[in-house]
């Protein structure tokens, strides 16, 4: 992933007022709150009918979100250690039988 990609990560994750670990049942019902709080139609009209949060945008970080469900399993922040390509990898998938081995062979 880019440093882009991590920084709508983290905007999404920072404007449903998600935690750095959030399970999908913890988006969705996050999304839900936050819809139900900005939506047009539901939401008590104030400032003229404006909302400081546009319910596009609550809907672009929760499809950047499931989209980051989707293909990863990992915290919902840009990790800062730096680990060397041998530990990352057996970190993610050490348990894995197939792809979980070390290579040995030096």
């Amino acid at each position: 992933m880019t440093r882009k990609d991590w920084e709508k990560i983290v905007a999404a994750r920072d404007l449903l007022g998600l935690e750095e670990k959030a399970t999908l049942a913890e988006i969705k019902k996050a999304y839900r709150r936050m819809s139900k709080k900005h939506h047009p139609d539901l939401a008590a009209g104030g400032e003229g009918g404006k909302h400081p949060v546009a319910m596009h945008e609550i809907t672009a970080a929760y499809q950047v979100l499931l989209a980051y469900c989707q293909h990863y399993r990992f915290p919902l922040v840009m990790q800062q250690d730096s680990l060397d390509a041998e530990d990352w990898w057996m970190d993610r998938f050490g348990q894995d039988p197939l792809w979980g081995k070390r290579d040995n062979d030096g």
